[in-house]
């Protein structure tokens, strides 16, 4: 006889270290690419200008964008396993491609199919962990969901940085990618059970806030007025999604221009592999902390706060010179990352109704992914117009715009750090 079903963390610990685990393969995936791709692409496929080098993270951008807003829809339909099964389907061919890569577009190809790979399956684990813990413990989950993400980016960016300096860029960086692709389509089709049950139990339980301020936002809603809300209607969560678009906007600056900056100061590919592993060692550990403190001091503070020190860490980046200066400023924008990507997921959950939550979740991550196609484009053409170095003050700036924005425009969304009737 079926256990019943009960939301929690303690209630569902198993399925949630699974599925953390998975979401550690998930970012594995991803992290095979964050320091080999950029300088596959100036020493093996000699693209010189930086609009070229970034059309992998155009493509891997759009298309995970889209994947984000798919998943969403989807695991409302047919469950949330089928989805995540799909997803690792998909990244079977990615290390493959890459190995064999002749020319830059089966690289391309690659992308397109790695960011359907990272939209289908990081944005169900995502849901997934929502689903499981219910709602007193929101941040938490985020902070541990994206933990263990970014903390397998870092050690596989590390990782493939020690074999690209020992081996060569080519093959053996990728081998990790293949053994990543395997785990994850057997751990998600063996051992992970669905949890879209697990929504509809809160949605039955559901209590608006005491202050009203969600009566609008009832189950009834369609994918329309869902988009509407999220993108731009709903305060929290439109500024959230723009708050997530530059924070991503930022990342593929550091993912696709950082380490071309770096190595064009000098620095040894081993030096440039730390670089690339710090920001999201940081970013990763960080998460362990600011998602269950979100649960505490609220919402607001952290993204803001997290935005502001983000900019702050672009500006030492564009004003460094060395090894040094650059390792503070990626711990520091690592630590600005931490406060904010757990803390912008928990407020699309705080507001949306768990009867279409997964959907705002979708629409979220694509806008946040979003980010990666206009980085590509803006910080790419600066970079060729007027130097890297413009280019990233251009980010820095960016990224604190986006701070005083949330500051003036979101409310803060969590009940427990919000009584009824306080300011908003």
């Amino acid at each position: 006889m079926p256990r019943p079903l009960r939301l929690g963390l303690r209630q569902n610990l198993a399925q949630f270290v699974l599925l953390v685990a998975v979401n550690a393969l998930v970012g594995g995936m991803y992290g095979q690419e964050r320091l080999v791709l950029p300088l596959l692409a100036r020493d093996e496929f000699g693209l010189t200008a930086y609009t070229g080098v970034l059309t992998f993270i155009l493509a891997f951008g759009a298309t995970k964008a889209i994947a984000n807003y798919a998943a969403g829809t989807l695991s409302d339909r047919y469950g949330r396993k089928p989805v995540l099964v799909a997803g690792w389907l998909i990244a079977l061919p990615v290390p493959l491609l890459l190995i064999w890569a002749p020319g830059w577009g089966w690289v391309i190809a690659a992308n397109v199919l790695l960011g359907l790979n990272q939209g289908l399956t990081w944005s169900t684990t995502v849901v997934m962990k929502i689903d499981l813990v219910g709602p007193s413990r929101r941040g938490l989950a985020m902070g541990l969901n994206e933990a263990a993400g970014y903390l397998a980016v870092a050690a596989t960016a590390m990782a493939t940085g020690y074999l690209a300096a020992r081996h060569g860029l080519r093959p053996e960086p990728f081998y990790l990618g293949i053994a990543f692709a395997a785990l994850g389509l057997g751990l998600s089709t063996l051992a992970v059970r669905e949890t879209r049950d697990h929504a509809r139990l809160e949605a039955a339980s559901h209590a608006g806030r005491a202050d009203g301020r969600h009566a609008h936002l009832h189950a009834e809603l369609n994918n329309r007025e869902i988009l509407a809300q999220t993108s731009y209607r709903e305060p929290a969560l439109s500024a959230a999604s723009h708050a997530g678009m530059v924070n991503n906007l930022m990342d593929g600056l550091a993912w696709g221009l950082l380490p071309l900056l770096f190595a064009g100061a000098g620095l040894p590919v081993a030096q440039v592999g730390l670089l690339a592993a710090l920001y999201p060692a940081v970013w990763g550990l960080g998460q362990l902390l600011t998602g269950a403190l979100s649960d505490r001091t609220g919402r607001k503070p952290l993204i803001v706060g997290g935005q502001l020190l983000q900019g702050l860490a672009l500006a030492l980046v564009a004003l460094g010179e060395s090894f040094p200066v650059w390792a503070v400023a990626v711990v520091l924008l690592g630590a600005g990352t931490a406060l904010v990507y757990p803390t912008l997921l928990a407020t699309i959950g705080d507001v949306a109704h768990p009867a279409w939550r997964a959907r705002a979740v979708g629409v979220y991550r694509l806008w946040r992914d979003g980010g990666f196609v206009v980085g590509a484009l803006v910080a790419g053409l600066i970079a060729d117009a007027y130097g890297l170095d413009a280019a990233v003050w251009a980010v820095a700036t960016l990224t604190t715009a986006s701070a005083v924005a949330v500051a003036t425009r979101m409310y803060e969304t969590h009940n427990r750090a919000t009584s009824p009737g306080s300011p908003q």
